[in-house]
């Protein structure tokens, strides 16, 4: 049991503090997702007001600030814009954190190391944890950890640690934790995408899946054509490479990849508007005329400006949904498929394939969406990642060929689909009916994706989480920690929820389906 000091200034606030920590001790670790590994014990220390930032032993310098500047995102949140009292007790002080970054590397991409060490020391005075870490992403999840594991004392006023001292060793099971948005259906500010950003690292996701362009607009800046933006909605509903790069960056430096889609040859036809020479005809607007060199050179000319900003190791190339009935009934295309002993589905395999190349040649590896395999999987690059959407079985399917996957099935993890609740979210496994090691590790792991038919700026949080954050730990939690009944995690991701909407994220209540509101009164524990 948590001791209470009896100290007459500090009593009251610290029976508060340890009637919440008894519930944390007792009925689970209030930690979202659930580490791989965690000892604690039942003193409580004190966070000092000043808390200090140290790297003795580390390799990483820090000249670019990603630690520094993580370090004091932290402390604000877990002061959670509260006046911190400076009168501590003189004892059990923790005067700050001691960083070990092995490696000197600043640069994120897939597969980077994420493992982290935390240690919490329980007696003494002015001492310091530690956070030991291969890169410096990895010590940043460790500080999303560390922020966990405090609360502010409304009686004492100060920010408290419970059930010290603390040992936590931590790494993902999956390489690819992913967030899709779509700012084609409609447009998101770059303030807005930057707080998408920041709520991501609260449950380690990793990767933002940039769904840029589609049918209905085309907000993006592409310098090689710079006409493609006029299918934007409106002059101000635009990004410019400049927002891109800032984009990028502003993720990067919180651990975060930003992949970037352009779907093609369908999905297309605000390309169009730039370019009226792209549509099969003025009639009959997409696909993209297969038949068209300049096609193939805008896509080449929007790879390269995308080379310069999106460095992820991957880029997405949709490929879905092509309904290729214009390319037959355009006399110009019909006779040029003849003329090279090709049928409509031919000229999409063609296309879909002729695209890959161009983004090999500039350096990336190819996403596409799961009609590609269905249809031609065995002429895909090898360099081809199938992102599994239409239903189960596929990444099964995808693996035993040889390729990687990624897993998005929409029934499960298409937050846009608001009746599917967080339960089918957190049970969702990308791992299914694949046991043979080999192929285990060619699922990179998954994605939740946050189509925008119906959502925008009003109402993309609650929509989001907290069903995202239960994919989260599916996708970061080893296998054996996750629970076999959902039930089993009801507390603990009401928590959660109420940490995101402590921290400015409207996060939905956990009752009832996706963006649902309060249904009464009470306390957001209770929704």
């Amino acid at each position: 049991m948590v001791s209470i000091h009896t100290r007459k200034s500090l009593s009251c606030g610290l029976l508060f503090s340890f009637l919440l920590c008894f519930s944390t001790a007792i009925n689970g670790l209030n930690l979202w997702p659930m580490p791989r590994s965690v000892n604690h014990g039942s003193n409580t220390i004190y966070l000092n007001k000043n808390l200090n930032i140290k790297m003795e032993g580390s390799n990483y310098s820090d000249d670019s600030g990603i630690l520094k500047e993580a370090f004091e995102r932290m402390v604000h949140l877990v002061e959670a814009d509260h006046i911190v009292d400076s009168n501590l007790p003189n004892y059990n002080i923790l005067a700050g954190i001691n960083f070990v970054v092995h490696s000197p590397v600043n640069t994120i991409n897939y597969g980077i190391d994420e493992s982290y060490n935390v240690h919490v020391p329980e007696t003494g005075n002015l001492m310091y944890a530690q956070i030991e870490a291969n890169t410096v992403f990895g010590a940043l999840h460790a500080l999303e950890t560390f922020s966990q594991l405090c609360y502010f004392n409304f009686t004492t006023k100060i920010v408290e640690l419970h059930s010290a001292p603390w040992t936590i060793f931590d790494l993902p099971r999956f390489p690819y934790r992913g967030l899709l948005i779509d700012t084609s259906r409609h447009f998101l500010p770059v303030p807005t995408i930057k707080s998408v950003i920041d709520s991501m690292t609260y449950s380690k996701l990793n990767v933002l899946h940039w769904h840029i362009v589609d049918d209905q607009s085309f907000p993006m800046e592409i310098p090689s054509y710079p006409k493609l933006w006029n299918g934007a909605y409106s002059y101000s509903e635009r990004y410019t490479i400049n927002d891109a790069i800032d984009i990028v960056k502003y993720a990067e430096r919180r651990g975060v990849n930003v992949l970037a889609e352009i779907d093609v040859p369908g999905h297309t036809l605000s390309w169009g508007l730039g370019y009226p020479s792209l549509w099969p005809s003025k009639s009959c607007k997409e696909p993209l005329d297969v038949s068209n060199e300049f096609a193939f050179q805008v896509i080449n000319g929007i790879l390269s400006d995308f080379s310069k900003v999106f460095k992820f190791k991957f880029v997405h190339l949709g490929g879905d949904e092509v309904n290729t009935s214009c390319w037959t009934i355009t006399p110009r295309i019909k006779k040029w498929l003849q003329k090279h002993k090709m049928n409509e589905s031919d000229g999409y395999q063609y296309f879909v394939l002729r695209a890959q190349q161009i983004a090999i040649s500039h350096g990336y590896d190819i996403i596409n969406w799961e009609e590609t395999f269905n249809n031609f999987g065995s002429k895909l690059s090898p360099k081809t990642v199938v992102h599994n959407w239409l239903g189960g079985g596929v990444a099964q399917k995808v693996v035993q060929a040889g390729l990687r996957c990624i897993v998005s099935n929409q029934d499960k993890w298409y937050l846009d689909h608001l009746d599917a609740t967080w339960q089918d979210f957190y049970m969702n496994e990308p791992l299914t009916n694949i046991s043979n090691p080999y192929q285990q590790k060619l699922v990179l792991g998954g994605e939740v994706c946050m189509w925008a038919e119906h959502i925008d700026t009003s109402d993309i949080e609650q929509t989001i989480w907290p069903r995202a954050a239960a994919a989260a730990e599916r996708l970061w939690t080893q296998f054996e920690k996750l629970a076999k009944d959902p039930n089993e995690v009801t507390k603990r991701l009401a928590h959660f929820r109420c940490l995101l909407d402590q921290r400015g994220v409207a996060a939905a209540p956990l009752a009832g389906f996706g963006r649902q509101v309060p249904s009464e009164p009470g306390s957001c524990l209770k929704q």
